[in-house]
This record gives C-alpha cells, sequence and structure tokens, in this order.
C-alpha cells in the first residue's frame, strides 16, 4: 500500500515557483466571473514567483501545504492590518489548487496559521472574503466565523462587497 505524506509548513524561497503556481490557478478558479476578467488578470499576473520570494525572504508568514513534494496550497497571515480592531490577527490568503479542496486541507492551513498566530500571541482572528465567493463564506462559516464587518472594494469600475469574519 502506498503512503502519502502531507504537512503544513513556512515556505521557504526555493518554493515560490509553487506558491505562484497555486496562486494563479485558485484566483482564476475562485474569482472567473467575480472579478472582471481584465482586473483578474492583472491581480493574478503582479504575483509571479520573483513577488512570492521576495515576500517569503522578506519574512512574510507564508504556510503551505506540501503533500508528496507537491504544494498544493497555501496560507499568508500576520497582524491585522486594522489597528482598530478587536481582532489581532488576521489571515490575508487561504487558498488550494481545485483538485485539493473539499478535502480538508483548507481547514489544516486555517488551523495552522491560526496555532501561529495564537503562539505570537495575537488573539482574535480576522479573515475577509468577497461576499460573491460563496465557497469561501460557507468554508468560514463552518470554521465557526461570524461575519463582523463589511465594506465594499473596486476592481476596475466594478464595486464588490468584502465580508469580514472573526474569531474571538
Amino acid at each position: 500500500m502506498a503512503q502519502s505524506l502531507l504537512t503544513i509548513r513556512l515556505a521557504r524561497p526555493h518554493d515560490a515557483e509553487a506558491v505562484a503556481s497555486v496562486h494563479d490557478l485558485s484566483w482564476r478558479d475562485a474569482y472567473r466571473g467575480i472579478i472582471p476578467g481584465r482586473e483578474l488578470e492583472r491581480m493574478v499576473e503582479r504575483r509571479g514567483p520573483a513577488w512570492w520570494e521576495t515576500a517569503i525572504s522578506r519574512g512574510s508568514r507564508v504556510a503551505v501545504l506540501d503533500f508528496d513534494d507537491r504544494i498544493g496550497g497555501y496560507v499568508t497571515f500576520g497582524v491585522n492590518r486594522l489597528s482598530a480592531s478587536p481582532y489581532q490577527g488576521e489571515i490575508f490568503e487561504l487558498y488550494l489548487l481545485p483538485e485539493f479542496q473539499g478535502l480538508g486541507f483548507g481547514r489544516r492551513l486555517f488551523q495552522a496559521a491560526r496555532k501561529d498566530l495564537n503562539a505570537r500571541r495575537l488573539d482574535g482572528l480576522m479573515v475577509w472574503s468577497l461576499a460573491a465567493n460563496e465557497r469561501a463564506c460557507v468554508f468560514y462559516e463552518k470554521l465557526g466565523g461570524r461575519k463582523v464587518r463589511r465594506m465594499v472594494e473596486r476592481f476596475g469600475d466594478v464595486p464588490l462587497e468584502r465580508v469580514g469574519f472573526g474569531w474571538a
């Protein structure tokens, strides 16, 4: 019987190309039909391997789902960007390749980021999602997130609502 090895670990600079690939594929999967096409492609193109290598090398908190030496997803996290918030930690992004979705890997990435934030004494957690991204909203609700904030973000000429989920 074959066994697979799954780990969640902090990304290393040599993971940059794989993380960029997960970013590209998962963003197109998640946001096609939500974010206007040209805007989505601009956002994806800005985050190539060099961008990720720089972010990782400079100490950004990026954890990867490493499945048999293949990066299947990632989560980025740190101090909440909204300083006037009761939630000190924030998950900025959590994405999986489509074939890794629905298998519990997203929950594991979420829990790993939350554990790291707690170890750094960042109390409470916030995650933002586009309201039209129903898969993400359902995912965060199932993890116990409460809708605590709403705001509008513009993508080109299109205003889209974002929902902030919070965990005490």
